[in-house]
């Protein structure tokens, strides 16, 4: 790697001539056809907030490889689990491990549903809200100068002993160099307001903290247009994405996920001037 170009990266002045393509590809990507074919369709199923907080968890932490086939996987689990994901985490316990024996979504194995449902269910039984919880790691990052999603890595696995070393890694902590991609897809479900797709039931933070959802596809395609100069795809990467894209716009930067990804796997296009790098 170290023997590539550099990339190079847009001026203020033609990041501000590709803020209206960008928009533009957002107002067509973001749109109510998205969610049938998307992980957060599953947010929108349940009426009841705590059961939309735990399916839309799940999907987004089984939210790895093709779209259709995180759906299949994550509808299997709702329905082992009666499609009642909070009365059912509230009341599981270990005998009940025997229904996800057979389930798998590539490395997300049964006892990895044992530990984040235990997780769940202690989470609900000492805040009374997922959000609460949330909105405690959130604070408490502030106290110690961390990354919240830290500290509710940290904590989330603090709260039971029964998990297995193995768990950990499908909850990303920054303070490990992750992009935590799936972590902050699930908050941009549940914090952007006034969206077609995203529901925006929380409150704890404003979009404006929220970073993008980093995935190989929005990768590419920021470096492709000279949003992005390092190579790497890790923390620091997702930060300094996130922070071109609020001169765009400040108040809801990870909207341009859609853009992004909308370019990168749906067969949108900008005009090939913006190109900047080859990638």
């Amino acid at each position: 790697m170290n023997n590539l170009p550099r990339l190079r990266k847009r001026s203020l002045q033609s990041l501000n001539d590709l803020k209206p393509y960008l928009d533009e590809i957002n107002n067509r990507v973001e749109t109510p056809d998205y969610i049938d074919k998307d992980p957060v369709r599953f947010m929108h199923m349940f009426h009841d907030k705590r059961d939309a907080e735990i399916a839309g968890f799940l999907a987004a932490t089984m939210a790895w490889g093709r779209r259709d086939i995180v759906v299949a996987k994550v509808d299997e689990l709702l329905r082992r689990m009666d499609m009642n994901p909070f009365s059912f985490v509230m009341k599981y316990t270990p005998a009940d491990y025997d229904r996800f024996a057979s389930f798998k979504h590539r490395t997300f194995k049964p006892i990895d549903v044992h530990g984040i449902l235990l997780g769940l269910q202690k989470i609900f039984s000492l805040y009374q809200d997922f959000e609460a919880f949330w909105e405690h790691c959130y604070q408490k990052g502030k106290a110690q100068k961390r990354p919240f999603l830290a500290v509710f890595h940290e904590d989330f696995f603090a709260l039971c002993e029964d998990f297995e070393i193995r768990t950990r890694k499908h909850i990303s902590n920054p303070e490990n160099g992750s992009t935590c991609k799936r972590l902050f897809m699930f908050l941009r479900w549940t914090i952007r307001k006034n969206s077609p797709v995203d529901p925006g039931i929380w409150d704890f933070i404003p979009a404006s903290e929220l970073l993008v959802p980093f995935d190989v596809h929005v990768a590419r395609q920021a470096r492709k247009y000279g949003l992005l100069s390092r190579r790497t795809n890790d923390w620091k990467t997702v930060n300094e994405l996130t922070d071109i894209l609020k001169l765009m716009n400040p108040d809801d930067p990870s909207r341009y996920d859609y853009a992004l990804f909308g370019i990168g796997a749906l067969g949108y296009e900008l005009p090939s001037r913006f190109i900047v790098n080859r990638v």
